[in-house]
């Protein structure tokens, strides 16, 4: 990967695991001068740090939930005090999972919304003022913001929110030259993926090699995604490459969505 990002200060929520440790990594592969992973959960937090660092890039651990409007806000503030600004926000963090509505179901409606949305609007307010003109905002939606799957109500509907707020904050941001987009993952090898598969299992009854099966049976490439491949479209959309791309949501999916 070319350092295309040489110099850039990065934030990336949820960057403990999963996606998050991803894309993180891909930053400092492509130059990031310095990368801020924030998180509830200091331990893995640390390992993604030690992971950039390797890479050779500063690298720090800032503890926040995202769900929390103070908490977070007084993070970003510390992460972009430490980097000297912010060129690159990436709101990666998220919760899954079922949320019964019309069929039966646990009610996490509040935990995956505020969550999935409301964190993705606290992190962004609080790191606006510290976002240059030019910066970069990704935030990472789902393929269930293109479509919907019956018993994720909260889910799907974060997902569509996700999506709807990025467009709105390309046109407020594009005065100042601040590029907004979303990214919508399909199926990528992480924990929230394998428990998603446990789940579907359970459902219909078969063991876990079926229900990985028939969900990649879904997915015309027939395989999952890794964290990097979603860390790499993260890259090109901070780039220079990328400057005119705004408003945008962009499936990376493997082919289970085509528009």
């Amino acid at each position: 990967m070319s350092r295309v990002l040489r110099g850039k200060r990065c934030l990336v929520t949820g960057g403990g695991t999963g996606i998050g440790a991803g894309i993180a990594r891909c930053l400092a592969r492509a130059g990031a001068a310095s990368v801020a992973v924030l998180g509830r959960r200091r331990a893995p937090l640390l390992r993604t740090v030690a992971a950039v660092r390797a890479l050779r890039a500063e690298a720090m651990a800032v503890t926040a939930d995202v769900t929390d409007r103070r908490a977070v806000a007084a993070a970003v503030r510390r992460a972009a005090k430490a980097m000297g600004g912010i060129d690159l926000l990436v709101n990666n963090a998220g919760v899954g999972g079922p949320n019964g509505c019309a069929l039966p179901g646990p009610d996490r409606w509040d935990e995956i919304v505020r969550t999935n949305l409301d964190g993705v609007f606290f992190t962004t307010r609080a790191a606006l003022p510290f976002l240059h003109e030019g910066g970069r905002i990704v935030t990472i939606s789902s393929v269930l913001g293109r479509f919907g799957v019956p018993g994720y109500t909260a889910y799907c509907a974060s997902k569509h929110g996700v999506i709807g707020f990025t467009k709105a904050l390309a046109l407020e941001l594009a005065p100042r030259r601040i590029t907004a987009n979303a990214i919508c993952p399909g199926w990528v090898d992480t924990e929230m993926a394998t428990a998603g598969l446990e789940l579907m299992a359970a459902g219909l009854g078969v063991d876990f090699a079926t229900a990985k099966a028939q969900a990649m049976a879904a997915v015309p490439l027939g395989r999952l995604l890794e964290p990097e491949e979603i860390g790499e479209l993260v890259v090109w959309l901070g780039s220079s490459a990328a400057r005119g791309m705004t408003g945008q949501a962009i499936s990376h999916c493997g082919g289970q969505v085509m528009w």
